[in-house]
């Protein structure tokens, strides 16, 4: 059996005739930037996630730097980012010429830890990032009562965590403002790169469309320095489309991840993720954690030999990357995310995964550890 770590065909050919309406609609009428999918689009998704404004963007990147730019983040400013997440929520503070200054994760969420936090806090620090990585929200209560209590911004990385809840409020709407991607494989995906900002300040709204659209909300005005962080319209009708689904992916999603904690409860060799208690979990990724490196590589070499294909988010942590040399930190300083870096391991996850697929996936996990 093939077990692919994920399967856009499948999700493709499940919408294919509203997608194809959509993109046609788009080229009919010869409108590709922003336009009238795009705007529907952010319309929906911000009722979708309890939001005030959202507007449309090129990438997810894109959305981490217009976030911090439009909160006046600059040169000499000191971010908080978690050391374990992609790297593009680093560059929201690298673009704006601050600091990153990075923590490390709390061992059962993942997610940046607000103990650490509260440790590297400095009277240059202007902004705490919470990532809501794999899909889980982060500890959004304790970070804010750390954050009000300095006067510092909070915003969020919700990359991952699309209709992702804490405490009964879907994120993006937690903080200040937030930041979404629509990479392919995301829970929602765009065909090709795009993004999102939200924010319940209308004020900041408009610091977010004016910077999109080179500094301008009118036609060839420029009221401030922007940049070209647009959305493409077929892009913004691929989402529209989408959004009638997330729902439904959304439960998928995480039925097959009570499925891999069902056939997988057993093995003690196996670190299963944890669903906090104020959280609703989307399960962008299924991550489960081993004994060693040497297991984890192992383990990982099986399962490709035996047809299930897995990933790793991410070998190598952000306070431990090349470009980040200069800020001095070395290994050892943040253990939980160096053992995830080193330990962890990405399962098969898309909506459409079978439970046939996922119990082979477990059983190949048994077999392994049956021969070793």
């Amino acid at each position: 059996m093939k077990v692919p770590f994920v399967d856009l065909k499948t999700q493709y050919n499940s919408i294919k005739d509203e997608v194809r309406a959509a993109i046609d609609d788009v080229l009919e009428n010869t409108a590709y930037v922003l336009g009238r999918h795009v705007v529907n689009f952010e319309k929906e998704f911000a009722k979708m996630h309890g939001v005030k404004h959202c507007y449309g963007l090129s990438s997810g990147t894109d959305g981490n730097h217009s976030v911090l730019w439009a909160l006046g983040i600059a040169p000499g400013d000191e971010v908080i980012i978690p050391a374990n997440t992609f790297i593009a929520t680093a560059w929201g503070a690298t673009l704006c010429g601050a600091k990153p200054v990075f923590t490390d994760c709390h061992p059962e969420s993942y997610n940046i830890d607000p103990d650490k936090v509260e440790a590297a806090i400095t009277p240059r620090t202007k902004a705490i990032v919470a990532v809501h990585l794999y899909g889980q929200p982060a500890d959004i209560d304790r970070l804010k009562e750390i954050a009000d209590a300095r006067n510092i911004l909070l915003v969020e990385d919700c990359a991952q965590a699309h209709l992702s809840e804490y405490k009964g409020k879907r994120v993006g709407g937690l903080s200040t403002a937030s930041s979404f991607s629509f990479y392919p494989g995301k829970n929602l995906g765009a065909y090709g790169e795009a993004g999102a900002v939200c924010t319940n300040d209308d004020e900041l709204a408009l610091k977010f469309k004016m910077i999109r659209d080179h500094g301008s909300h009118e036609k060839y005005i420029h009221y401030s320095f922007g940049h070209n962080y647009r959305m493409e319209a077929i892009q913004g009708a691929v989402l529209e489309v989408k959004l009638n689904h997330i729902d439904k992916w959304t439960e998928k999603r995480r039925n097959a991840a009570k499925l891999y904690s069902k056939y997988l409860s057993d093995f003690s060799e196996v670190v299963l993720p944890v669903e906090m208690n104020y959280a609703k979990h989307v399960y962008h990724l299924y991550v489960i954690r081993l004994g060693s490196t040497d297991t984890r590589n192992k383990l990982q070499a099986f399962l490709s030999d035996n047809g299930i294909s897995t990933g790793l988010h991410y070998p190598v942590p952000l306070h431990v990357q090349p470009c980040f040399s200069a800020l001095g930190y070395r290994k050892g300083v943040m253990p939980v995310t160096e053992n995830l870096a080193e330990c962890g391991l990405s399962l098969p996850m898309f909506p459409d995964i079978t439970e046939e697929q996922i119990e082979y996936t477990a059983s190949i996990i048994k077999n392994f550890f049956n021969k070793n």
